[in-house]
């Protein structure tokens, strides 16, 4: 159920379009997971941050059903192109599905399998990178994705306060890696960020 502040933030915010409301739909259908999906809070803002950069190329760690990759890919330049490597390959109908309502499919390339072996044979500099996949494993993106990302890129990483168990005592695997990814970032001289609470967190860095 909504909260007053969500209903009137959706009151006054503009709609999502219908292949993002349909995907919304059947994604609570259809899988078992359904609050993985980045929802519309998240999905605004990503693709209000891809519409002003206007990226040539980007790349997205964790598919899901497509809903992040439909809000990234619609801020494309021109002749632009998405990358998005989704783990579980039972989801490709839908997403495929969602790629064509929403008018997409030829600026989306999908690619099944783990992030971690896919990103090395990627031959590609990205303008922005969207991560939101396996939250053991991000320390290890942010090692690949170094030099992925052009001077002046953006990488934006999600789930980064993991529901306020990051400055608790909480000892579980994905709590501690989500902790260890923050702490690498702020150590990494290879970009500056700063971490938005918006849903469950999001990590925005900027290559430098």
């Amino acid at each position: 159920m909504m909260t007053e502040s969500e209903k009137y933030i959706s009151q006054h915010s503009s709609p999502v379009s219908d292949a993002l409301a349909w995907l919304e739909r059947q994604t609570h259908l259809r899988t078992n997971y359904p609050r993985m999906l980045s929802g519309p809070e998240a999905g605004r803002l990503l693709e209000t941050f891809s519409r002003m950069m206007q990226p040539t190329r980007i790349l997205e760690l964790g598919t899901f059903t497509g809903y992040s990759s439909i809000c990234l890919a619609s801020g494309l330049a021109p002749g632009g192109r998405l990358d998005t490597i989704e783990i579980n390959d039972e989801l490709e109908d839908l997403i495929r599905e969602g790629f064509s309502r929403a008018g997409l499919e030829e600026s989306i390339r999908l690619i099944f399998g783990d992030a971690r072996s896919i990103i090395p044979t990627l031959e590609e500099t990205y303008d922005l990178v969207y991560i939101d996949a396996a939250k053991k494993e991000y320390s290890e993106y942010l090692e690949l994705l170094r030099d992925k990302v052009r001077k002046g890129g953006y990488i934006i990483a999600d789930n980064v306060l993991w529901d306020g168990k990051v400055w608790t005592d909480a000892r579980d695997i994905q709590t501690q890696s989500i902790r260890e990814f923050n702490d690498a970032v702020v150590a990494d001289g290879a970009f500056e960020n700063f971490i938005l609470p918006l849903r469950d967190g999001l990590n925005i860095l900027r290559r430098i």
